[in-house]
C-alpha cells in the first residue's frame, strides 16, 4: 500500500472561478497525466464545460510537505450534460491506486452533488470496463455500449 493511503484527504468543492491558478493547474495537470498520456487517448479534455461545474478535490500533504491533489472529479448541473446531474472526469492519482481512494472519491462526490443541488438521479457516462465500480456506488447500465473517444462506454444512472 502506498504512502498516500495514509495521507488524510481534506475534501474541498469550489465553482470554476474559485480555483486558483496552481489548482487549476494541479487538476488539468491530473487529467491529462491519467486520461491523455495514461490510457492513451487524444480527446479534447477543455470542452467548454468546467466553467459551469463545481470541482470536487481531495487533497493531501505530498513527501515533500506541499500540497498534493489525490482525487478529482467535476460535477455538472443538471441539463449541461445531460437531463440529470452528472459527475465527470472521475480521477485519482496514480500514487493512490488501490488504496480504495477511487471509491472514497466516488461517495464525496454522490454526497457533495446532493449537498450542492439536492438528492436526485445522476448519470454518468463511464468507461465500459469500469462498470462494476460504478454499480458499487448505486450506478446502473443502460446495456447500450457506446464509443468515445476510441474507448467502450456506458451510460449509467443512479436513481
Amino acid at each position: 500500500m502506498s504512502q498516500a493511503a495514509s495521507t488524510p484527504v481534506a475534501w474541498r468543492c469550489l465553482p470554476f472561478d474559485a480555483l486558483l491558478p496552481r489548482t487549476l493547474y494541479a487538476l488539468l495537470q491530473l487529467r491529462a497525466e491519467v486520461f491523455v498520456v495514461e490510457q492513451a487517448c487524444a480527446f479534447q479534455d477543455l470542452d467548454g464545460a468546467d466553467a459551469d461545474c463545481m470541482h470536487l478535490l481531495g487533497e493531501g500533504i505530498g513527501p515533500d510537505g506541499q500540497p498534493q491533489l489525490l482525487a478529482y472529479t467535476r460535477l455538472v448541473p443538471a441539463g449541461l450534460k445531460y437531463p440529470e446531474a452528472s459527475i465527470g472526469r472521475v480521477v485519482t492519482a496514480p500514487v493512490t491506486r488501490g488504496t480504495g481512494m477511487g471509491h472514497a472519491l466516488m461517495a464525496e462526490s454522490v454526497r457533495m452533488l446532493h449537498s450542492l443541488w439536492g438528492v436526485q438521479p445522476i448519470r454518468i457516462g463511464a468507461q465500459a470496463h469500469l462498470e462494476r465500480f460504478y454499480n458499487a456506488h448505486g450506478f446502473v447500465s443502460d446495456d447500450k455500449p457506446y464509443i468515445e473517444d476510441g474507448i467502450p462506454h456506458l451510460e449509467m444512472l443512479r436513481k
